[in-house]
């Protein structure tokens, strides 16, 4: 098994999106759980504010001369940037300028995320209403464009944290969709046709790559992950919900592990769990544990293979449940180190 040593120091992290509207009270929290070594901050996402700041609209701000407008139906692409699109990149303005108050001096790895090409065709919207799923031209023109963007908001968060070493996360939450034909047309009586597996690997390599030699990896919290698809990709780690892996999928995560593919295992609660608490940090990761063994993977590469975190992002949490799961997602990934077996 080889490490991936692009993921040093990054026992744990979040997601991305928190709860709120506060950018500097997100970034307060972000950077105090996960400081000394204890895991991997990032840009915070803040839905809660609406339109711009949803990750779609975030992502929309981020590309590079195309831009979107808000419709009763969801973002539709514009001529110009509007209204919604400043205020997408008035917000990530807002959030940037938070994430740099509080990590002056800052040296070790730092997360930004950004919705994946996939999820973004599926989301977005031609002129005339329907997805730019539809129009494989369109998806490549809107590929490129994000590629681009990508490039230039690396490039101003490493002049606004000059320590960091930063790690770029895709948002994919509609990949199996895509690659299985459900995502639905605007009418929402028949579904887009699914899209190429090698057209959906290439698409996804060329965005990773616009990372230039930081970092990546892809999220997903919808069941059935194309991991070998992600891997062939260029992703350096994959981020997942464990509690939807199903046992026939066991294997591809076993030869992810040993390809040198880090597991971001989603297994602590994205929202405030029904009882009022979280698990003990072992329990938390009895699962992960579990796996590998089933697998047959030796317990002492679990720190090098592993970073623990939320199922999903925690916009739905409350703010004190939000500060609490990323503190016990730090204290979890320690579990994990101290107690491997």
């Amino acid at each position: 098994m080889s490490e991936n040593s692009e993921f040093q120091d990054c026992p744990a992290t979040g997601i991305g999106s928190m709860p709120g509207g506060d950018a500097r009270e997100a970034a307060k929290t972000v950077t105090g759980s996960f400081g000394d070594g204890e895991g991997m901050p990032y840009l915070a996402e803040l839905p809660a504010r609406g339109p711009g700041a949803d990750m779609i609209g975030r992502t929309i701000g981020l590309l590079s001369e195309l831009y979107g407008h808000v419709e009763p139906s969801g973002w539709r692409i514009s001529d110009r940037p509007g209204r919604d699109t400043r205020r997408a990149r008035s917000w990530l303005g807002e959030d940037l300028d938070a994430l740099e108050e509080f990590t002056q001096g800052y040296e070790g790895p730092l997360k930004v995320q950004a919705v994946g090409p996939w999820t973004l065709a599926a989301a977005l919207e031609r002129r005339g209403g329907e997805a730019f799923l539809g129009d494989p031209g369109a998806c490549r023109d809107l590929a490129d464009s994000l590629a681009e963007g990508l490039r230039g908001h690396l490039a101003e968060v490493r002049r606004r944290v000059p320590g960091a070493r930063l790690v770029l996360q895709l948002d994919e939450p509609s990949l199996t969709a895509v690659l299985r034909g459900r995502v639905r047309t605007a009418s929402g009586y028949r579904t887009h046709r699914a899209v190429d597996r090698q057209l959906v690997e290439a698409t996804l390599r060329e965005v990773l790559g616009a990372a230039g030699g930081t970092a990546t990896l892809v999220h997903t919290c919808a069941p059935e992950v194309p991991f070998a698809l992600l891997r062939r990709a260029g992703a350096g780690g994959i981020s997942f919900d464990l509690s939807l892996l199903t046992e026939r999928e066991e294997e591809a995560v076993g030869e992810a592990v040993e390809s040198g593919t880090r597991m971001f295992f989603g297994v602590v609660p994205g929202t405030d769990p029904a009882s009022g608490r979280l698990s003990d940090p072992g329990g938390s990761v009895m699962g992960v544990r579990t796996l590998w063994r089933r697998l047959g993977l030796n317990p002492g590469t679990l720190t090098e293979s592993v970073t623990v975190t939320p199922s999903c992002g925690l916009a739905g949490a409350s703010p004190a449940y939000a500060r609490a799961a990323l503190a016990h997602c730090a204290r979890a990934a320690r579990s994990l180190a101290d107690n491997p077996e």
